[in-house]
Formats: structure tokens, sequence, C-alpha cells
């Protein structure tokens, strides 16, 4: 009984090292991933998310004041919506009163509002503001959690990835322009540039 319990013990202090062996390789190539990318290789890959997030549909709604803009030529939006204590418009004038949960089809004319799930602004608290920034200055307020809801980087690639309204973006309806990134393109850049230490324009 005593020998069994040994090898037990013995098979799973090698399983131990062996997880602590590849945690310590993937720790060993990802520093490595890092080291070979350079700050103009982070710069490049910034210029790819910066030209997206300050593209109109994404700046549209990320804006300094409180109505948001619309349309390809970033105008002030119809029927003086305001961005509401929540980001969802006023009382009896929320986004959701014209705006549905997907795309109207272009039966229903190019200039038909578009959809996508849980359609709004940003808070009034934090705006996480794209619009009217120099490139440094986007790039340092996505990287302050302050600005940004709390989200780290990571997060942020994450949100860029995963969110269904994000997803919008690049498939507006009617007949705007998606970004100039698509969005695997988009998440590749902004990873490039967290591993390249994240470096801002001067």
């Amino acid at each position: 009984m005593m020998k069994l319990k040994t090898k037990r013990a013995a098979g799973c202090f090698a399983c131990l090292m062996i997880a602590t062996g590849i945690a310590a390789s993937l720790v060993s190539a990802n520093a490595a991933a890092q080291a070979a990318l350079s700050a103009d290789d982070g710069l490049r890959a910034f210029e790819t998310v910066r030209s997206v997030l300050q593209h109109p549909r994404c700046r549209n709604c990320h804006v300094p004041g409180d109505a948001p803009l619309q349309g390809d030529d970033s105008v002030p939006h119809d029927q003086g919506i305001v961005r509401g204590a929540d980001g969802h418009g006023a009382p009896a004038n929320e986004c959701s009163s014209c705006h549905l949960d997907r795309n109207l089809p272009l039966s229903y004319g190019p200039q038909a509002p578009p959809g996508s799930p849980d359609w709004h602004l940003p808070p009034p608290a934090l705006k996480m503001v794209f619009y009217g920034l120099t490139p440094r200055e986007l790039c340092v307020s996505i990287k302050d959690p302050r600005l940004t809801r709390g989200r780290n980087l990571a997060a942020m690639m994450a949100h860029i990835r995963d969110n269904r309204q994000v997803a919008w973006g690049w498939a507006p309806g009617g007949l705007r322009k998606a970004p100039p990134a698509t969005r695997a393109q988009t998440v590749a850049a902004f990873k490039t540039w967290m591993n390249a230490g994240a470096p801002c324009p001067q």
C-alpha cells in the first residue's frame, strides 16, 4: 500500500513538473515574441487600430459631447438625440425607439436606421472619446483604465473581438462604409501593438 501511494505521489510530482515546464515555455515564448517586436512594429500596428477607432463607424458614438454623430461624414444626429443618463438616450427618445437589434433590409432604403444588440453610446461619466483626438491622445486614452470603463488593454482587445454592438461596425448596412481593416485584422494589430509594449505616436 505504501509503495502504491509513493508511486502515485511520484506520478503527481512528475505531472506538476511537466505542467510547470509547459507554463515556463509559454512565458518564454511570449517574452521572445515581445522581444522580436520593435517600437516601430508597435506604432504601425497602432495606426491600424487608430484607423478603425477613428473611423465614422466607431467615432460617431465615441464623442466628447452628449449628442452622437451620424453618417460617413459624421454630421450631428437628426431628431436632436442626446446621450442621456446612461447612454441609451433621453426618456421617451431612447436609442431603441429607432435602432433595432439588427439592420433593416436595404429595401427600407439606404438611410434606414441601422441596428445592433443594445444600441447605445457610452455613459456620460465614461465617454471613451475617439472623436477629435490626435493619434497620441487616442493612444494615451485607451491605455488609461480610468477612461475605458475600467478595461486594461487585454480587456479592450477582447471588447473589440467579442462585443456584438462593436461587431456592427463591420456590417453597418445601407450604403455605410466599413472600417479600413477587418475585425480580425484590427484584433491582430491590437495584439501586436500590446506585445510591442503599446508605444504611442509622438
